[in-house]
């Protein structure tokens, strides 16, 4: 793979729009907290603080901090709302891990447990009645819901003009339709006898490049006031970036440890998730190692001693390498199609994009 070196200005910069975003909501949680306490009484209480707590770990806000950057580098001023905008976008994404974690069957989100595993052991230690299983995926679905319509109610309520609020509402709900039907397909994937790398490439551009890049990049545009022709440019950057964000999360996830990862290495394993990387080794790997490949993607007992076999496939059959090369062309076409944004933003909003791409290039968690 590709290594470009990241320059110490874009991690000072992502560190900054961090730390703005991350302030921003401890000062939220202590509101919400008391409000809902106030209003709803200590089980809903507990239901918020499992979304809150998801939420509050953050990790490199990168969905918030894009918002951020196209808004300044589109010309914004407004501070204050565009931090409440990152903030509702961030929010959006908690929502989203928990329903994944649910889905993905996952105990572990970034070094702590999941919200349905919270609210289950929550049932376990008090000894509640019924199931305790059922009762933290329940939960959990109504904190993430709770998450979902207040972070809506955060859009719905800014103080700017009306036409550029309901034109973000609609990228945003839109681009939520197409994220669920990319988690639709991905999960479908895993279930199906052939899955074709086409198949794979459609979740990346509907589950990830949307969602991750190319959303807020233009919510942060459209309230800056930027044209069309100008937001348009926007599009082939996100989706070369969301394929090398999700390939390498990929990689990571599988190839890396859980405190790097933040999550278990063999998650994806035992839910039989179908990437590039699993798709490319079983069209690839011989009979023998293809037969132990499906065997073991989605066996959720599958032991460490299978799942280090499973990595040696991977590598053996040239599915790392093929992904890792991926990457590569992606980080390119990514880097290439930032040249007519050049026109429009200053020299330092272009950079700091191609300095994203190197970062996610180098990611190590």
């Amino acid at each position: 793979m590709v290594e470009l070196k990241t320059n110490l200005l874009f991690e000072q910069k992502l560190k900054q729009y961090k730390k703005e975003i991350d302030d921003d909501i401890a000062e939220f949680t202590k509101r919400v907290q008391r409000e809902t306490l106030q209003d709803f009484g200590h089980n809903s209480r507990l239901s918020v603080d499992a979304y809150l707590e998801i939420l509050s770990r953050g990790g490199k806000r990168i969905r918030g901090a894009l918002v951020l950057h196209a808004y300044e580098m589109s010309g914004g001023q407004d501070k204050k709302m565009i931090i409440k905008v990152a903030r509702a976008i961030e929010m959006i994404h908690a929502y989203i891990l928990i329903i994944d974690d649910i889905q993905d069957r996952s105990a572990v989100r970034r070094d702590g447990p999941t919200a349905h595993k919270i609210f289950e052991q929550y049932h376990s230690k008090h000894q509640l009645a019924g199931d305790s299983k059922h009762f933290g995926l329940s939960i959990a679905l109504n904190s993430a819901l709770w998450g979902a319509h207040r972070a809506n109610s955060i859009l719905t309520e800014l103080d700017i003009d009306p036409n550029l609020k309901s034109e973000i509402i609609a990228i945003v709900n839109h681009t939520m339709e197409v994220t669920a039907h990319g988690q639709t397909g991905d999960i479908v994937n895993e279930v199906v006898a052939d899955v074709s790398e086409t198949d794979v490439e459609q979740v990346l551009r509907w589950k990830t490049a949307m969602y991750t890049f190319l959303n807020p990049l233009q919510v942060g545009m459209v309230l800056a006031g930027s044209n069309k022709n100008e937001i348009s440019l926007i599009s082939d950057y996100a989706l070369h970036a969301g394929v090398i964000f999700q390939i390498t999360d990929d990689i990571l996830g599988t190839f890396s440890s859980e405190v790097e990862s933040g999550k278990s290495p063999m998650d994806d394993m035992h839910e039989g998730k179908r990437t590039l990387l699993t798709v490319y080794a079983l069209n690839n790997a011989d009979s023998t190692a293809r037969d132990f490949l499906l065997q073991n993607l989605g066996n959720p007992d599958a032991s460490t001693v299978q799942f280090e076999r499973f990595k040696e496939i991977l590598i053996e059959s040239g599915a790392l390498d093929y992904a890792n090369k991926r990457v590569s062309k992606s980080a390119k076409d990514a880097i290439d199609s930032l040249q007519g944004l050049q026109n429009f933003w200053p020299d330092q909003g272009v950079e700091f994009l191609r300095q994203l791409v190197s970062s996610m290039l180098n990611r190590r968690s």
